[in-house]
């Protein structure tokens, strides 16, 4: 009873089925990448000397 047409068609809908997630991963994929990949943490100067640091400060010692 093996009936290869048939076979064929099942196979056919097994990758039709999963090429639609698998084209839809491709495109959104890149784009997701690209974007973690492109920002940068910004640049820390350290820590400002303002007179709430100096209070903070002040009041920390032992």
């Amino acid at each position: 009873m093996d009936n290869p047409k048939a076979e064929s068609r099942r196979r056919f809908l097994r990758l039709a089925a999963a090429a639609g997630p698998a084209a839809i991963a491709m495109t959104v994929a890149p784009n997701a990448a690209a974007e973690v990949v492109t920002d940068t943490p910004k640049k820390s100067r350290g820590m400002r000397d303002t007179e709430h640091t100096r209070k903070y400060l002040e009041s920390a010692r032992f």
